[in-house]
């Protein structure tokens, strides 16, 4: 046919089905949407192994703060959006069969989900060459990401218009499209779980591609021969065409109920304030519920699955009432009982379940404590999820009949335009809740706006439902909405924030609750802290739930020995970089020191060295207001892999290893990164704890430090003789302490403020100090075999550090570490007096 003469197929199939003559194969169209449901559900499968894969990817060159991550998210949503807005414009795609079209776009995404793993690399590197900091960075963040991400995403967003042109916009079938939505998220749970439990836990993140960019080529093949043996256009929408081309009467065929007088771009504004809402609620309780659970891969895996599920069911649920009830005003009660939905949320996570009697270490199992967790987020979210995932169908069909023109129900345009609406809100909700405001006026103000914001846009849609009623009825209606507002602002009202505890000792809340008094607690861009003062006298110091520094005699002796140790090895040390701030006191070591001139920390939350030194400054001799210090705000990953500078040394105590995206700072190929920072005859510490965690997790992470440093050596910080946590400590040159060397600098006056420090954490002199050595990388050689090595590719470190966190059994692996220790003549040089007398305090002799 010639060019000119081409229409597209939905218009060249309109007038047979018109006639009542369609295909003959098109009146069996209808038992092919279920296959279609599947589809999508394999779609959405896909998308959230990709979407998992390349957040762990991109995380490891931006960075993991706040800023980077809400520039990742705002460009991966960017992408949906601008795919659903596009494909429906482009004639091309008009032209040719809807599935057709499908199959081309999910075969699209997954050659772009292979690309990325060539392609993402070679990025990074034009990224670290050009990065700065500041604004101009984050600017240089977000063009990376749309390289990377918005050519896949946009297809993505493509998808569900592609297909939904097989699909009429008429009741029956915007009904068949919320299922389509519906199965789509469905699928997503799927592969959030299959990504986040399996094949990220036994496989890496090539593995986990190739199995999404499978997922598509099936998914791609199936449509296309579907393409091939199915009408352009089903007709499974609609129960039957009579003579005249009109539908046959059903309960279901609500065309005869005049829509309401609102236009369609007052569906739009409703939808994207009901997506606003729930990516600004996802933000605020996934941090509040990873308090409770611990910030584990494993529980964001389980509170964006319970999200997903919520949004799926409500989906379905939304579509079959979009057939039977005014879509319009169904959105609109959708939306006020969201705002009583958050209100429930919100009194659970302040009330209720962090008061469940739940003790966390009676199990070890971590399937049970998956179950226990499971039940927990279930219980708090999902009445709220059913309702946000409700509102997409409801939107589809509102929208669907507030015009009749045949541009605008056509089902691609449809559901592009609320698809996009939905996901520009969604960009708009996380922005603003992980950027503005939790860090300005933190989640308990977020809960009550996203209450108010559901109470406007319920307003928003119903308003114009009453004005289309009988004055009675308008009086009536209008008295029942002042009602329900009246109540949901009472609601926002009386809704409490988290107890203080909660962000203090987190999952151990239940165990901590009545120990100690909460100082402070503050809500920061990145991360939650508290400041409390337990039984005993100590001042603790918590991050998002766990306590990571105190003025306990065993905190300050490893806080302390990370940096003396450190400076004590390097001959004549004048530049440190301490990763993580904490409580300052490992920072504030090096200010002991008379030939440190620089000391550069960098630490991701900027609300933690001022609040630490309100509360720390004589431990940590006030470091942060050193002439010699210079604070960076970022991830340290990040700020390694950028920066020019090299240091004397480099110590890190990172968060633990359990935590989501800590093990990026336990990967070899960060080592590796370390180690080229480091000037000549440099010296690296870094701490591993033995406590919430097991012999595997413990292997991996000494067996990964070594690979980079073989002449590393292990050091202990013991409680009572027990086992508790070790540091680990690298050098360039051959390690070597001359014992007599050290004893003259720590007698000389110029280390006076050095001997002291070290004195007040218990060491009485350098001996006592060297005594905590605990092994060699030679001498455990045996007990690492066959450890796991700890990769960017697969950050195995954070899923087997996941499933250990209940576990005690730190002295029990310090008992095999020190089991392999023998007394190294190489390391300790000296008289052959000061010798004897280390070896003796090793053996348990009095010092």
């Amino acid at each position: 046919m010639p060019k000119k003469d081409r229409k597209p197929i939905r218009e060249a199939a309109a007038p047979a089905l018109a006639a009542g003559s369609a295909p003959s194969h098109a009146s069996g169209a209808n038992r092919w949407l279920p296959l279609l449901l599947l589809l999508f559900a394999g779609s959405g499968c896909s998308a959230l192994i990709y979407e998992i894969v390349w957040y762990q990817m991109l995380q490891l060159v931006i960075g993991s703060t706040a800023i980077s991550l809400a520039v990742l998210l705002a460009t991966f949503m960017g992408g949906l959006c601008l795919g659903s807005v596009a494909l429906p414009r482009i004639r091309a795609a008009a032209d040719r069969h809807p599935l057709f079209v499908y199959a081309v776009v999910e075969a699209g995404i997954g050659l772009f989900g292979l690309l990325a793993l060539i392609g993402m690399p070679l990025v990074d590197r034009v990224y670290v060459a050009a990065v700065g900091h500041g604004m101009p960075a984050v600017f240089f963040r977000a063009a990376i990401c749309a390289i990377c991400l918005l050519p896949p995403t946009f297809l993505m967003g493509a998808s569900l218009p592609a297909a939904s042109r097989w699909v009429k916009a008429t009741p029956r079938g915007v009904s068949w499209l919320g299922l389509l939505y519906g199965a789509n998220i469905a699928g997503a749970v799927f592969g959030c779980l299959l990504a986040g439990f399996y094949l990220l836990r036994v496989f890496n993140l090539t593995f986990a591609t190739c199995v999404a960019a499978g997922i598509n080529a099936l998914v791609a093949l199936v449509s296309y021969l579907l393409s091939k043996s199915t009408p352009a256009q089903s007709t499974a929408d609609e129960p039957g065409i009579e003579s005249g081309g009109a539908p046959a009467s059903d309960s279901s065929a609500s065309d005869s109920v005049p829509a309401p007088p609102a236009g369609r771009a007052t569906i739009y504004i409703t939808i994207a304030l009901s997506g606003a809402t729930a990516l600004g609620a996802e933000v605020v309780w996934t941090r509040l519920l990873s308090l409770m659970l611990g910030a584990t891969v494993y529980a964001f895996s389980i509170i964006l699955a319970v999200f997903l599920i919520g949004l799926g069911l409500g989906s379905g649920v939304g579509a079959v009432l979009a057939r039977r009830a005014r879509p319009q005003a169904a959105l609109g009660y959708c939306q006020l009982l969201l705002a009583a939905a958050v209100a429930w949320t919100a009194f659970m996570l302040a009330k209720s379940v962090p008061f469940w009697p739940i003790n966390p270490l009676l199990s070890t199992g971590s399937w049970f404590t998956f179950q226990i967790d499971l039940a927990r987020v279930l219980w708090t979210i999902f009445p709220a999820t059913l309702l946000w995932g409700a509102s997409f169908p409801l939107a589809l069909a509102a929208a669907s009949r507030s015009s009749s023109s045949r541009d605008e129900t056509d089902a691609a345009r449809l559901v592009g335009g609320v698809y996009a609406s939905n996901t520009a809100g969604a960009i708009v909700g996380a922005l603003a809740f992980s950027l503005i405001l939790i860090p300005h006026v933190g989640t308990l103000t977020c809960e009550r706006i996203l209450i108010y914001v559901s109470i406007a846009s319920a307003a928003l849609v119903l308003i114009p439902v009453i004005l289309s009623l009988r004055a009675k009825s308008m009086a009536y209606a209008f008295a029942l909405l002042l009602t329900a507002t009246a109540g949901a602002s009472y609601l926002a009202m009386k809704t409490e924030g988290v107890p203080p505890g909660l962000i203090a000792y987190g999952r151990r809340f239940m165990l901590n609750i009545n120990t100690s008094d909460i100082l402070y607690t503050g809500e920061g861009l990145n991360s939650s802290i508290a400041i409390s003062r337990y039984r005993d006298g100590a001042i603790q110091f918590h991050v998002s739930g766990k306590v990571e520094a105190s003025t306990e005699t065993y905190d300050m002796r490893l806080q302390r020995s990370l940096g003396h140790m450190a400076a004590l090895a390097h001959r004549d040390p004048h530049s440190v970089l301490i990763v993580g701030f904490g409580a300052g006191v490992t920072a504030g070591t090096f200010v002991t020191y008379p030939g440190i001139q620089r000391i550069v920390v960098c630490e991701m939350e900027p609300l933690v060295p001022p609040t630490a030194t309100q509360y720390f400054k004589r431990e940590n001799y006030n470091v942060m207001n050193d002439p010699r210090t210079h604070i960076v705000y970022d991830d340290a990953r990040h700020f390694v892999l950028t920066t020019n500078e090299k240091f004397d040394i480099i110590t890190s105590d990172p968060i633990h290893p359990w935590v989501k995206g800590s093990a990026t700072l336990y990967s070899k190929e960060y080592f590796e990164m370390v180690k080229a920072h480091l000037n000549s005859g440099g010296v690296v510490t870094q701490w591993v704890p033995l406590y919430e965690s097991d012999v595997d997790t413990v292997r991996s992470e000494l067996a990964t430090f070594f690979s980079v440093f073989p002449n590393g050596t292990v050091w202990a910080n013991q409680i009572e003789g027990r086992g508790y946590d070790v540091f680990l400590m690298g050098q360039l040159d051959t390690p070597r302490f001359d014992l007599d060397a050290l004893q003259a600098r720590f007698n000389s006056t110029e280390y006076s403020r050095v001997a002291n420090s070290i004195r007040n954490v218990g060491f009485n002199s350098p001996l006592d100090l060297l005594s905590i050595y605990s092994g060699s990388a030679s001498d455990l050689q045996p007990w690492l075999q066959g450890a796991e090595i700890n990769r960017d590719g697969n950050l195995r470190l954070q899923y087997l550090a996941g499933l250990a966190l209940n576990v005690s059994m730190e002295d029990a692996i310090f008992g095999q570490i020190i089991r392999y220790r023998r007394f190294p003549a190489e390391l300790f040089t000296g008289s052959p007096e000061m010798r004897q007398q280390l070896m003796y305090i090793m053996r348990g002799g009095a010092p």
